[in-house]
């Protein structure tokens, strides 16, 4: 499997068309894809793109790490394996408005 990429500081115009048009004068673009917030649609400013292989992948991190895309200068690097992250301790438990759980004048009548 070939080396991605991770590319940050993305402008929010940025589309995946434009990252892999950004990557193909470097090699083989496999994927490119701009991340985006699943509720809004918005871009959330980087992106990942995956080149044929890691000798392109290297080229493309030495070559466009730094370069402008839409008006910014990208940030090009290797993407770090996505770690497991720990459980936030907000999820689940009661409490909340009407729900029966702690907290001040909780009695029901």
């Amino acid at each position: 499997m070939a080396m991605r990429i991770f590319v940050g500081s993305l402008s929010y115009g940025v589309d995946d068309n434009q990252l892999k048009e950004f990557f193909a004068p470097v090699g083989t673009v496999v994927s490119a894809s701009v991340i985006t917030d699943r509720h809004s649609g918005q871009s959330k400013g980087f992106g990942f793109v995956e080149m044929s292989s890691d000798e392109e992948a290297k080229e493309a991190i030495k070559q466009l790490n730094g370069k402008e895309l839409d008006g910014r200068a990208a940030t090009v690097n290797e993407a770090k394996p996505k770690e497991d992250r720990p459980q936030s301790s907000y999820g689940g438990g009661g409490g909340g408005y009407n729900r029966g759980g702690g907290g001040y004048n909780n009695r029901r009548y």
